[in-house]
């Protein structure tokens, strides 16, 4: 036997960190996951580790996007591995509303007017590829003429300093990892809205636009250079992948936040469990690491939330 599981108490007046500090003692199944993730959140930060966060980009249609424009202006990160759609939400969002729809509707009747679902949120279509077109063609045509690729990370940064002069500016994760110089990488760059603009504009100009090595050439240095490594995998596909894949070469993840709602048992990326990576060597035998099952709209706002508390008590 070892520690009794304790009640929760809800005083008035709970902050986030005091209520997963609870979530340690309670015994509570996923609860007491979210607590072990904060502690090695702030293991995390205390080694000075460098720490690396994926994302798919669907969060981004949501008000999670918020945490993860935190994460990056409060420098809780220093490196992101997302896909292109997250730069599609998160500047079509400085130029248009998305709206709260239903989980339970007539797509077909969506789709007669103009409307396309991310699960429970309504995007009008000229909200979504007609204004990103319409402000990032001719900006692309522009940045391009010279006939000089950008690296993905390279390219970002160029489109947070553009996006500067519009009012919900500070509201856009891209603006923030261009103010705060990390890195994002998008290893599908092609698969989105932005990446059919840059298809796009690679019609008229006939030259590669994008030099997806000078990427892998920027990640590699930014691995290999780490004393220690850790990383908040939020979902998984392509992003989740790129980013312990790089960490096998230097013996695999100090630390690791695993965010899922994926099964394992289907042999997915998605649903893999942090444990499974240590064979993989992505992982160290002995990082510490915690997969938690749960929705990121959840666990990712608590987790981060509990984390600034802290953070403002200086008690990190």
């Amino acid at each position: 036997m070892q520690d009794p599981v304790k009640d929760l108490s809800l005083k008035s007046r709970l902050t986030l960190y005091e209520l997963l500090k609870q979530f340690k003692d309670t015994g509570g199944f996923t609860a007491k996951k979210l607590a072990t993730a904060l502690d090695i959140l702030k293991e995390m930060k205390k080694e000075k580790a460098t720490v690396f966060l994926s994302f798919p980009a669907c969060i981004v249609a949501t008000g999670t996007r918020g945490v993860l424009k935190e994460m990056v202006k409060e420098k809780i990160v220093d490196v992101i591995v997302t896909t292109c759609g997250t730069l599609d939400h998160d500047l079509a969002r400085i130029w248009r509303d998305y709206y709260q729809g239903d989980f339970v509707v007539d797509d077909a009747d969506l789709y007669r007017k103009g409307i396309s679902r991310v699960g429970n949120v309504f995007i009008p279509r000229e909200n979504y590829g007609i204004i990103l077109e319409e402000k990032l063609l001719p900006f692309f045509e522009k940045i391009f003429s010279g006939k000089k690729p950008l690296a993905t990370y390279e390219l970002v940064w160029v489109i947070g300093k553009e996006i500067e002069k519009y009012e919900k500016a500070e509201e856009s994760i891209i603006y923030w990892c261009y103010k705060r110089n990390i890195p994002v990488f998008i290893p599908g760059i092609t698969d989105g809205a932005v990446g059919s603009i840059l298809w796009t504009v690679y019609q008229k100009l006939r030259y590669p636009l994008i030099d997806i090595f000078k990427d892998e050439d920027k990640l590699s240095e930014i691995v290999f250079n780490s004393k220690k490594t850790g990383a908040i995998v939020v979902g998984g596909g392509i992003s989740k992948h790129h980013l312990i894949w790089w960490n096998q070469f230097i013996g695999g993840l100090d630390y690791a936040i695993y965010i899922t709602t994926a099964v394992e048992w289907d042999g997915s990326l998605s649903g893999a469990r942090a444990s499974e990576a240590v064979s993989w060597g992505k992982i160290k035998s002995t990082a510490s690491f915690v997969t938690i099952e749960g929705d990121a709209t959840i666990i990712l706002p608590l987790l981060i939330g509990a984390f600034l508390d802290l953070a403002k008590t200086n008690k990190l």
